[in-house]
């Protein structure tokens, strides 16, 4: 195969071959860098599994590998162990996404609910939040749909925020319970209050200027057509495909 061909160089992938499954039974897998270049060409081209250029290998191997390594979690591993190898940075950021869900991502089991697809302004949406460093890096994500609250779905957000020195929010997390969260982390929420707010808390503007970073990530990631508009039915296939987006965009 042409080295044209692939999304991952050599160096690259030998950064990732350390994180990927082992536990390999019957037959060897194919090549891992081959395929997972084919997954990496259907997220970024946004094509059906089916429309995989045939350089990739059979277009069966390439949806089961990913559909199978989602199920069992891989590459949400292999995104944290990637994202965490630096350790924890001194500045977080959090914000969300919303993106639109295509009439093929209905009908995943459990409802739509439970698959991170709710109603919005805009249609059928699910949301992504996420945590990123102030290098715009992702460290975290989290599904919700596209109705809930930033401020609710970040009580769970923050509980993979590990270590920090400050967290940037905008509006949207000026609630007492999420700045409690934060402080709890040990971190200092710097988030500008509502202009409801009898008591004004602590806010720089001159520190929140870098918060446009996490903007930037999620423009990024929106280069991947599969992750700027959902086809997946399962949130843990879009989930996982997200993570993937993040590596190759990031952690490479």
């Amino acid at each position: 195969m042409d080295d044209g061909y692939f999304w991952l160089t050599k160096e690259q992938f030998a950064r990732l071959k350390p994180h990927l499954p082992r536990d390999t039974r019957g037959k060897p897998r194919v090549d891992d860098r081959r395929v997972i270049s084919g997954i990496v060409h259907v997220l970024i081209s946004g094509c059906r599994w089916k429309d995989a250029p045939t350089v990739y290998g059979p277009r069966k191997t390439l949806y089961n590998r990913f559909q199978r390594w989602a199920a069992k979690g891989v590459w949400t591993s292999l995104f944290y162990a990637l994202a965490t190898a630096g350790g924890p940075p001194a500045e977080v950021l959090i914000d969300s996404s919303a993106v639109k869900a295509h009439r093929c991502a209905s009908g995943g089991k459990g409802g739509k609910r439970r698959q991170a697809i709710g109603r919005s302004r805009g249609g059928r949406t699910t949301k992504i939040h996420a945590l990123t460093d102030r290098d715009c890096r992702p460290i975290a994500f989290l599904l919700t749909g596209g109705q809930v609250a930033d401020c609710v779905a970040a009580d769970t957000l923050l509980d993979q925020l590990t270590a920090a020195e400050l967290v940037h929010g905008d509006k949207g997390y000026d609630t007492n319970a999420v700045r409690q969260k934060i402080e709890a982390k040990g971190a200092a929420p710097n988030i500008p209050p509502k202009i409801n707010r009898l008591w004004k808390n602590c806010f720089s503007p001159y520190l929140y200027r870098s918060r446009n970073a996490i903007e930037r990530m999620f423009n990024r990631l929106k280069d991947f057509r599969r992750v700027a508009t959902r086809y997946d039915r399962l949130a843990t296939n879009f989930h996982a495909a997200v993570c993937i987006a993040a590596v190759v965009s990031y952690w490479l």
